[in-house]
């Protein structure tokens, strides 16, 4: 078996030495933690520090040494750290603390071993400093003057004894609670610890794979104010994301629309929704490189900024009458629709060319009746028909909203081409009667 021990600096030093990606997190060793399952699910927690038994995943990196540059990447938005490793967790551990990394077990010392620390003085007075000095002591005697756990710890530290820990498991809903270090008086100063929780959200979701659909950002404000003691923002995006910068634009902008009734002490993050990240095309040519944000960004942030009613994504709708094929609806709404329309684009038929060409680029809100001249059409002149009937009936299970309408092309010398209807009479064969429309014109 071969055990590796990590540890996070503490934060002065994460603070004086930070490199890379290393970023500010609540809580570093959970962070360490989640990543750390990626490498082995034997991952367990002692004192401050974890351990890792990676007997079963050298083969997989590649041996060893590789394994370990692994784990020790710089690269990754998780705080810098030490490490120690050993035939048992104990030796990783104590290897760790000691900063003795390739000491021999029997030359480690006692400081090294917690079962010890307890009895570090009177061992040191019998001339006991280190690990092999303390195990060539009869056992008897050990026993009942220190107590049977001191010997169960050497047991396992050498191997004797297994070692049993529970092991850590990747939580299935992200939440973590920050302390501010002063009250923050206004919602837009949260920003600055929102990004922390935002940074700790990121490691957890890298680790399982997944982005983020919706969240919630919770507060806790000063209860000695005679007002409300809580408060909270749910932010929501189209589709699943992993890029903390646009959240935290997000939050941003729906922070500085709030109004704190008293000074905020706590925040929180939760996650409420995730879901699955598609994976990186495999193709051996490059992809386009787009710049900017795309276009569901775009509209979460002018929503976000504006309102969600203020911004308006035209859908196309079910239906044959023209003036209900489209519809507005508000961003909230849209983004979903865009999401969800983007990733069934390859299912979808495309439209009969021959038939699109029929609709004009400007669609009158209400038609317009036309006066007759000669049993024609007529509209700043006489209009010529140059195609049609094209002929829809349609909204008979609307009640009494039918729809039985013929549509042509119509030209005029002085508007151009139009595109106007003729209401065709339910029951009636002679249609001679009946009134014409204009509908749209053609740009």
């Amino acid at each position: 078996m071969h055990w590796i021990a990590l540890q996070p600096l503490p934060e002065e030093a994460q603070a004086s030495w930070r490199i890379g990606a290393a970023v500010e997190l609540v809580d570093a060793l959970s962070a360490l933690a989640w990543r750390a399952l990626r490498f082995t699910p034997k991952v367990a927690q002692i004192e401050n520090l974890l351990v890792l038994e990676v007997s079963a995943s050298e083969r997989l990196w590649g041996g060893r040494e590789p394994l370990l540059q692994h784990i020790l990447e710089a690269n990754k938005p998780v705080a810098l750290l030490k490490y120690g490793q050993g035939a048992t967790s104990l030796i990783a551990f104590a290897r760790l603390q000691s900063r003795l990394f390739d000491t021999a077990p029997d030359e480690l010392p006692l400081s090294a071993l917690a079962a010890a620390r307890p009895h570090l003085a009177t061992l040191q007075r019998i001339g006991c400093s280190c690990w092999g000095q303390l195990r060539a002591l009869p056992r008897g005697g050990v026993a009942r003057r220190f107590g049977a756990l001191l010997l169960d710890a050497l047991d396992r530290a050498y191997g004797d004894k297994p070692e049993i820990y529970p092991w850590l498991v990747l939580p299935e809903v992200f939440q973590a609670t920050l302390e501010l270090g002063a009250q923050v008086e206004t919602a837009p100063a949260m920003v600055f610890g929102a990004r922390r929780l935002l940074n700790q959200l990121q490691v957890w979701l890298q680790a399982r794979h997944q982005g983020l659909l919706a969240l919630e950002l919770s507060w806790k404000m000063d209860a000695r104010r005679n007002t409300v003691t809580e408060g909270k923002l749910l932010l929501r995006t189209a589709e699943a994301t992993a890029d903390m910068a646009h959240l935290q634009r997000l939050l941003a902008e729906q922070l500085a629309r709030i109004t704190l009734p008293a000074p905020v002490l706590y925040l929180s993050l939760r996650s409420l929704e995730t879901q699955a990240l598609a994976g990186k095309n495999a193709s051996l040519l490059p992809d386009e490189k787009q710049t900017g944000d795309s276009l569901h960004q775009l509209l979460e942030r002018l929503g976000a900024r504006l309102g969600a009613q203020q911004v308006l994504q035209l859908r196309p709708c079910a239906d044959h009458r023209p003036e209900r094929m489209q519809a507005w609806h508000s961003v909230a709404d849209a983004t979903q629709w865009i999401a969800a329309d983007a990733s069934a684009a390859g299912c979808k038929a495309k439209p009969d060319r021959q038939d699109v060409v029929l609709y004009p680029s400007w669609l009158l809100s209400e038609p317009v009746k036309l006066k007759l001249s000669q049993n024609q059409p007529w509209h700043q002149g006489l209009l010529t028909l140059l195609a049609g009937p094209q002929r829809i009936e349609a909204g008979w299970w609307g009640g009494g909203d039918c729809a039985l309408r013929d549509y042509f092309l119509a030209r005029s010398e002085q508007a151009g081409l139009l595109w106007i209807y003729r209401e065709r009479l339910a029951g009636q064969p002679n249609q001679s009667d009946a009134d014409w429309y204009l509908h749209g014109f053609f740009a």
